[in-house]
């Protein structure tokens, strides 16, 4: 009776834009043992002390231009301010334990961290969020109740920190201000970052992170908003160039020849199936 009515009172809070998710406690009890001792004065039922940790967790999601993208607030800090983390794939996040948990979950293409809030990103759009959600606010819930650091110490630098190595002259430190100070703070409102990789002829190269990867409207924000407000300020730009990764470019067209392999092999069956109609007619 004692073990029931814990059961119903006891329920993990997700806050979904209005919408109210509930997960019951049973998924800890399913996969935690708790033992039954009997006492002189009565039946005593002892729970596990993770449930004593933090039983209500509100996460908040919010759309990004990006529709394979969605941010999930979880209302707490995940990095310093201003720091951000991007894992196009479970091998580059060996150095957080939160990221490798998400990418456990089938159809999880990317993930990356910012100050206040985690970017997801799917690997297609026939993956329905309402079937990802779920799983993602259960790993996030069961990973802050462990405890563990979000970002190991042992982290490799990212490819931000290895462009930033060795003296800026004039110009890139006043492009790297204007990204740091006018761009970067719209951009990861939307769900991703923009990384400064290089400056050479007049030509700015800048990585696309988070939700802004593959984003329908990145070229956009790159031509009309982030080229005109540099050339606005630093009269020596002349372009603003996006530099994707060599596996990026890889799965890309993995993905297309998959695709189009797909759509041959259905057009052929369409064929055949066409095909043996007309002879079951003739016949």
């Amino acid at each position: 009776m004692l073990l029931n009515r814990f059961l119903k009172i006891s329920t993990i809070v997700c806050q979904n834009s209005g919408k109210i998710a509930t997960r019951s406690i049973t998924h800890y009890l399913r996969n935690n043992r708790y033992e039954n001792h009997s006492a002189s004065n009565g039946f005593l039922q002892t729970l596990p002390k993770v449930y004593s940790a933090k039983r209500s967790l509100f996460i908040k999601t919010q759309e990004t231009p990006n529709p394979n993208s969605l941010k999930f607030i979880p209302g707490r800090t995940i990095l310093e301010k201003g720091q951000t983390m991007d894992f196009p794939n479970i091998a580059a996040a060996s150095c957080s334990p939160l990221s490798k948990m998400l990418f456990r979950i089938e159809g999880v293409k990317s993930v990356f961290l910012a100050h206040e809030f985690i970017t997801v990103t799917k690997i297609h759009e026939d993956v329905e969020w309402k079937l990802l959600k779920p799983e993602i606010f259960a790993t996030l819930m069961d990973f802050f109740a462990t405890g563990l650091p979000i970002i190991t110490e042992a982290k490799s630098k990212s490819e931000g920190d290895v462009a930033e190595e060795g003296e800026d002259d004039e110009t890139v430190l006043m492009i790297k201000e204007l990204l740091d100070t006018r761009i970067r703070p719209i951009v990861q409102e939307d769900g991703g970052d923009i990384v400064f990789m290089g400056f050479k002829d007049g030509t700015v190269k800048l990585k696309m992170q988070g939700s802004c990867t593959n984003c329908p409207s990145s070229v956009v924000t790159l031509k009309n908003g982030v080229q005109n407000m540099l050339q606005f300020y630093i009269p020596e730009i002349k372009n603003v160039e996006q530099i994707e990764d060599e596996l990026e470019i890889i799965t890309k067209a993995e993905y297309e020849k998959l695709t189009k392999k797909l759509k041959e092999k259905e057009l052929k069956e369409k064929e055949q199936q066409s095909q043996e109609n007309v002879s079951q007619v003739e016949k």
